[in-house]
Order: structure tokens, then sequence, then C-alpha cells
């Protein structure tokens, strides 16, 4: 029991030495406030980037090789014109002196890739094409620029999708080139702010289509998409690939524009890919490098060495980035120990300078009966105040400045409770450790020398 009295007397002792030198104490916490509240930020910024990574796992998948058209219309005109000049030299890969193929002609992305892709890698399980240009979708008064991307069955094993409401594509719809479609979440809001879409109509690419389903909302950044090369997925109408090959664009199909680069005219410029993106699914993701080798080897070939296409490995995009934020958060990490490192020595210094100006009021208490631990308790006891309060600001100063950033910049924060308890902690631990000298100090001295100090 007369522990416990002692403890409390020398704990508001302790408080009393602190609110009588208010704007001292406060100065005195200010490196904990920064250090606290670094750590608070850090871990924010930390989890919201690994929340960040996921999102992207979820919507690439780190089993899924990306396979992107790269049309080159300059180079595409060049070749038309090269081509109309030299007759049928890039089709029967004629060689010059110096042993290159000129005019090469190319094919693009198509669905003879896929076939290809299918038959001479049997390991992978999901080849998935998809087609996607960019028209205003209507129904009026209402109107959008949106993403119509034409899909196969094959889709919604590759990629992040799902229908909230209505139905998916029929194989009927998928065989015969349907007239339906699936709107995103953002083309559903816009085209019908007050109506349930479903079982409407909408006018893309000049053609009518059924409203047959909605697709889920992707929560994921369009920052974060652009960065990975990829659309606004919340802002596509989804059709059937069939149907935009038989009724909208077919680049195997001749045009006007082929005849045209064909006199060498070039005010025409048409992408020759007949699709813009395959994804393709392997089993084993320890093979997935093995696996995208071995794909442009097969499309090199098909394409007749000219590499208009990119292939992307999202594991090893994602690994990167993994690396890249880890490494920024190791920065922050060290800017935050730097502040709490700064704040202890601060807190420190005070409390060393605290026992020099309090020598005579140290030698009263001990000339009245109190022990040398009585001593050493009330000093650390300042100091732990210290580090308390200037730790709770911390908190309160980081959750505050994680939203800010979050607001200001555009970066997900996420602050969790262990973050918050882990900083307050840690800023207790230093005010413990950085008071133990001034609190030592303080406790050995001699009682006649510190009566005798003026």
């Amino acid at each position: 029991m007369k522990i416990t009295e002692n403890l409390s007397y020398n704990w508001i002792i302790a408080l009393e030495a602190i609110t009588q030198n208010k704007i001292r104490s406060i100065l005195t916490s200010l490196g904990i406030i920064c250090g606290t509240a670094s750590v608070i930020g850090m871990l924010a910024i930390g989890s919201g980037a690994k929340e960040e990574i996921i999102e992207k796992m979820k919507v690439l998948g780190t089993n899924n090789i990306i396979i992107n058209s790269t049309f080159d219309e300059e180079l595409s005109a060049q070749d038309a014109a090269e081509g109309s000049s030299s007759g049928t030299g890039s089709d029967t890969g004629e060689e010059n002196s110096e042993g290159e193929s000129k005019n090469k002609y190319s094919p693009g992305l198509s669905l003879e890739d896929v076939e290809s892709i299918k038959k001479i890698i049997p390991s992978v399980s999901v080849v998935s094409p998809t087609i996607t240009e960019k028209y205003m979708a209507y129904n009026s008064p209402f109107k959008i620029e949106s993403n119509l991307v034409g899909i196969t069955e094959t889709y919604k094993s590759v990629n992040n999708f799902s229908i909230t409401k209505g139905r998916d594509f029929s194989n009927f719809d998928l065989d015969n080139g349907k007239q339906v479609c699936i709107l995103g979440t953002r083309v559903a809001k816009k085209l019908f702010p007050a109506e349930e879409p479903i079982g409407k109509k909408i006018k893309v690419a000049g053609l009518w289509f059924d409203i047959i389903g909605t697709s889920g909302k992707l929560n994921i950044s369009v920052e974060s998409l652009e960065g990975l090369g990829e659309r606004n997925f919340n802002n596509d109408i989804y059709i059937p690939i069939s149907t935009v090959l038989l009724r909208i664009k077919n680049a195997k199909m001749i045009s006007k524009g082929d005849l045209m680069r064909g006199r060498g005219d070039d005010s025409e410029k048409n992408d020759y890919n007949q699709i813009n993106k395959i994804v393709v699914q392997a089993d084993d993701t320890k093979m997935m490098m093995k696996y995208a080798e071995l794909i442009d080897r097969v499309l090199l070939r098909r394409h007749n060495g000219v590499a208009d296409y990119e292939i992307i490995v999202p594991e090893e995009l994602l690994k990167q980035e993994q690396e890249t934020t880890r490494i920024f958060n190791m920065v922050l990490g060290i800017i935050a120990s730097i502040s709490l490192l700064v704040g202890g020595i601060g807190i420190m210094n005070i409390m060393l300078a605290s026992v020099l100006e309090r020598t005579r009021e140290i030698g009263i208490r001990m000339a009245v009966g109190a022990k040398r631990k009585d001593i050493a308790e009330q000093f650390l006891f300042e100091a732990i105040a210290i580090s308390l309060s200037g730790g709770f600001l911390g908190v309160v100063t980081g959750v505050a400045a994680s939203f800010v950033i979050e607001a200001l910049s555009g970066i997900t924060t996420i602050i969790s409770l262990w973050s918050v308890l882990l900083a307050f902690v840690v800023s207790m631990t230093v005010g413990l450790a950085f008071g133990i000298i001034p609190a030592k100090k303080a406790s050995q001295q001699n009682t006649i020398d510190l009566l005798r100090y003026e």
C-alpha cells in the first residue's frame, strides 16, 4: 500500500513540474509528436499501397499473361506505301543483299493467334481475346463516352468480372452476333440515373443494343489502372466479340481504307489488328516467364518477325511494384525513426537541464526523507508524461495527416488500430528509455552538495 502511495505522490509531483513549465514541456514533446505522426502516416500509406497491389492482382491475375497490340500508324503507312511500290515482295519474304527481310507484312493480332497459342502451348488453361474501341453511348437525352468491349465466354475466367443484375451472355448470343450488352457501373449510372437499365436499349456505334445485365463495380483507382496500362473497367459496355466482328469492325475484311493504302494514299490509316488484346491464363505460375518467351516466338513467327505487340507478365510487374513499395516504406520508416530519436534526445536534454535547475529542490526532498528511488521515479515519470502527451497528440496529428494526404494527393491511406497502438507504445518507450539517464543522475547526487548548490 505504501509503495502505491509513493508512486502516486511521485507521479503528482512530476505532473506539477510539467504544468509549471508548460511551454518548455510542449516544445520538448514536439519531437515525439512529429515522430508518432510520421509512424502512423508511414504505416497508413504502406497499408494503402499493399491494398492497391492486392486489388491490382485481382484485376490482372497473377497467373495471367497479357498480350497487347501496339499498332504504329506511321509504320503502317510506310509499310503500305512500300508494299504498293514493290509488288508482292512483302508477302513472299524476299531478302535484300544484307540478308534482311524487306517490306515485312504482319497480319496483326487475330483470332488465328488465339488458336495457335492454344494448339502450341496446351498447358495454358484459358486464352481470352478482346476487342476494345471507344464510342459514344446514347440513351436520350443522356450520353457518355465509353469502352465498347467485345468478349468471349472465357472473359470471366481471366478477369475480375461479375454480373450484379440481369444475366450473362448465352452461347446463342456469343455465337450469332446478337445485339445484346452488359453495362459497367459508371455507364449504367450515367445513362440510366433514375431507372433500372435491364430490358432497355442503348445506341452505340450506330447500332441498338438490348441491355441484359450490369457488371459489378471495380474498387481500384483510375490512376492505378492507367499505370498498369488498363482502362477504366467501370466505363465498359460488354458485347459478344462475334457482334463486333460481324456488325461493327473486322480488320480482316477489305475496306475502303485498305484499298486507299494499297494505292499508296496514307490519308486514312487503319489499325490492322483484328483484336486488341489476348489474355493467356497459365496453370503453373512458376513457368510464367517460360510461357511468355514461347508465346513471343509463336507470335513473331506468325507476324513475319514484326513485333507489333507487347507481352506483359503481371506477376513480374507486381513484384517490381511490391519491391518499390517496400523500399518506399523503409525510407518512411527511417524518417519516422529519426524523428522519434530526435524527440527522445530532446527529452533527455531538457530533463538533464531540469535536473540542474532543480538541484536545491532535489536536495530538500532528500533532506526531508525522500529516497534515491523516489527522486529517480519523479524525473522518470516526468519524461514518461511528456512522451505520453506527445504520443497522444502525435496520434491525432498522424490520423489527420493521413486523411489530408489521401484527399490532396489521391494516395490511398488505411489507418489500422494496431498501427495507432504501435505508434503510442513506441512513443512511451522512447520517453522511458531517454528518461532513465536524467533520472539516474538526479538520484545519485549527494544531499549535502545539493543543499550547498547556489
